[in-house]
């Protein structure tokens, strides 16, 4: 099926996605280089930022850094760093984040924290620094990915739904507040994805599990959209998960 002509380029875009050394956040700077694209990503350790620096370097222009999302003046600084090696920022990919699957009663105040800061509070740090950026130029996209536990609360995820259902509800305020500055907002919401998120295995059961690939694809699907088009929400499921 031919592309529509009005579709939006990715070709030479400057993208920073967060949480971009492994999972979702690989996949997304990996899709992303190959529509063109030049890509900043960050990790929480230099370890694994050199690491996927290197094997992705091969598709296209990187520049990888250290920055905790949590940390209001480390993003400060990975956000400068970026516009110093790229010269500006057109696409914020809100990506990093954590997850701790316990009941209410026994989750702990520094876990229910590490989420809330993560999933939530830095990606409103991350906006902030670069929402000035987009704001100048008259366009720009801002895509955060949240969960379908945003909508489907479940038992043991109370600091995890708690941060998504936040997450989601900023991000459709975030969108109407910019939406007239060229500024467009989307939540991506996938459902099980075969990645090492929350503990768990990157191979186990993952057949019919999303593939991070496919959230990718969801994301260049939705910057490929004609300017004068905004989606805002994107649902994804497995087609066939197991049956209960």
């Amino acid at each position: 099926m031919a592309r529509n002509s009005e579709e939006k380029s990715l070709n030479n875009k400057i993208a920073m996605v967060t949480g971009g050394t492994r999972g979702i956040g690989y996949a997304i700077v990996k899709g992303l280089l190959a529509e063109g694209a030049k890509v900043a990503f960050c990790g929480v350790t230099q370890s694994t930022v050199d690491r996927a620096v290197t094997n992705l370097t091969p598709h296209g222009r990187v520049f990888g850094a250290v920055c905790d999302v949590s940390k209001r003046d480390q993003i400060s600084r990975f956000v400068t760093d970026v516009v110093n090696h790229f010269g500006t920022i057109d696409i914020l990919i809100n990506n990093a984040g954590a997850g701790t699957f316990r009941a209410a009663a026994d989750l702990s105040p520094e876990e229910w924290e590490r989420m809330i800061s993560l999933n939530l509070s830095g990606v409103f740090y991350c906006c902030r620094e670069v929402l000035p950026i987009l704001r100048g130029k008259g366009a720009g996209d801002i895509v955060n990915i949240s969960s379908l536990a945003a909508k489907n609360p479940f038992a043991g995820g109370a600091g995890y739904n708690a941060s998504k259902f936040g997450l989601n509800g900023f991000s459709e305020a975030m969108m109407l507040d910019h939406r007239s500055e060229g500024v467009r907002v989307c939540s991506i919401m996938p459902g099980s994805v075969a990645t090492e998120f929350g503990g768990g295995s990157a191979d186990r059961g993952a057949e019919w599990k999303i593939a991070p690939e496919d959230v990718s694809e969801a994301v260049i699907a939705v910057l490929r959209m004609p300017a004068r088009t905004t989606i805002s929400r994107v649902e994804i499921r497995p087609s066939r998960p197991p049956s209960k």
